[in-house]
């Protein structure tokens, strides 16, 4: 049984950071990409971030870049994100997704195999 969980959402102060995890099972976990996505209220999905199956390679989205750092662990199944410098322009759902290849930025959910419930993460400013 697959299940990816998110967690370390919250609410935080602009300026602020948080660390969100993302826990998978139920695959072989380091044979995936994993990539942050996020969706804003009203908004469509968003990419954030991804790394590649060792963790040596990692991509994000122009919006995020130098203050979000996204990585993995594959001996605890988890991979992370780190978001620092946060502004209002972060709130959203933050999703952990999982897929078999390197993923463009444009965001095809059916190119994603497995996928976390979410976590909210609010930022007040």
């Amino acid at each position: 049984q697959v299940q990816v969980v998110e967690s370390g959402g919250g609410l935080v102060q602009a300026g602020g950071s948080l660390r969100l995890s993302c826990a998978a099972s139920g695959f072989t976990f380091s044979s995936y990409w994993m990539y942050w996505l996020r969706q804003a209220p009203g908004k469509g999905l968003d990419w954030v971030s991804g790394i590649n199956t060792g963790g040596g390679s990692t991509y994000y989205a122009d919006s995020v870049k130098g203050r979000f750092t996204i990585s993995r662990d594959n001996a605890k199944n988890t991979v992370y994100l780190q978001m620092n410098s946060l502004n209002a322009e972060d709130t959203a759902v933050y999703y952990c997704a999982a897929a078999p290849r390197r993923l463009g930025l444009v965001v095809r959910r059916h190119e994603y195999v497995y996928w976390g419930q979410g976590t909210q993460v609010t930022v007040s400013s």
